[in-house]
């Protein structure tokens, strides 16, 4: 019996640090979204409060997306914001990172995206209901600011609204957007894609906030 509650306390021990070592700062997953050739991962160091993604991935666009996300399901209201920094030159200037809003992990399903691109690029973009097609102009607000470094998405109800800012800088709105058909409970969190699907591409994130409104 002694043998047996030793052995039952040693499991419990390996279970709570198992858990306890799995750091993933505010968020609760991460998945490779549609089976991007090459496995996207992530790391949080919780000294400096800073994310690293690493991921691959065609591209977020057309009628499906490939690319590495972390995340949490929430409910109502809330505004996030953190600073993003792209790692390296990259192979493509079109690679992506930013905060996604999105109803499920299918690869077509229903999002919306704050984008921030190697090239600086910045826009809102978003596919408006599971299985359509996203297009150029009509699903996307690009911002007047580049190569920004912070970037937020507030949600209101069914209204999303993007900002961003140059490092130091204070926030600007890029635009806002009515999602009728993203649920009331999402994913929501950050993503990085290499708009080329034989390389990865690596982003830190940093001062990341989530408040709920």
């Amino acid at each position: 019996m002694k043998q047996k509650l030793i052995l039952s306390s040693l499991f419990v021990l390996i279970l709570f640090t198992g858990f306890k070592t799995l750091k993933t700062g505010l968020f609760e997953n991460n998945a490779d979204v549609g089976n991007p050739k090459i496995a996207g991962s992530f790391s949080y160091d919780a000294q400096k409060k800073e994310y690293t993604l690493i991921g691959s991935g065609y591209n977020i666009w057309f009628e499906r997306d490939e690319f590495q996300y972390l995340f949490k399901e929430t409910k109502g209201d809330f505004t996030i914001t953190g600073d993003f920094e792209l790692v390296g030159k990259g192979a493509d200037p079109h690679r992506k990172v930013g905060w996604m809003v999105r109803e499920s992990l299918d690869a077509d399903a229903s999002h919306l995206s704050a984008v921030v691109h190697g090239d600086g690029l910045t826009v809102l973009q978003w596919r408006i209901a599971k299985g359509k097609t996203m297009r150029d102009p009509e699903d996307e607000i690009f911002s007047k600011e580049k190569y920004v470094r912070t970037v937020q998405i507030e949600k209101k109800g069914t209204l999303y609204s993007m900002r961003v800012a140059s490092k130091g800088q204070p926030l600007q709105i890029v635009g806002s957007r009515t999602m009728p058909n993203l649920p009331e409970k999402v994913m929501v969190g950050m993503y990085i894609c290499s708009h080329n699907p034989a390389v990865k591409e690596e982003v830190k994130v940093s001062n990341v906030t989530i408040v709920q409104n």
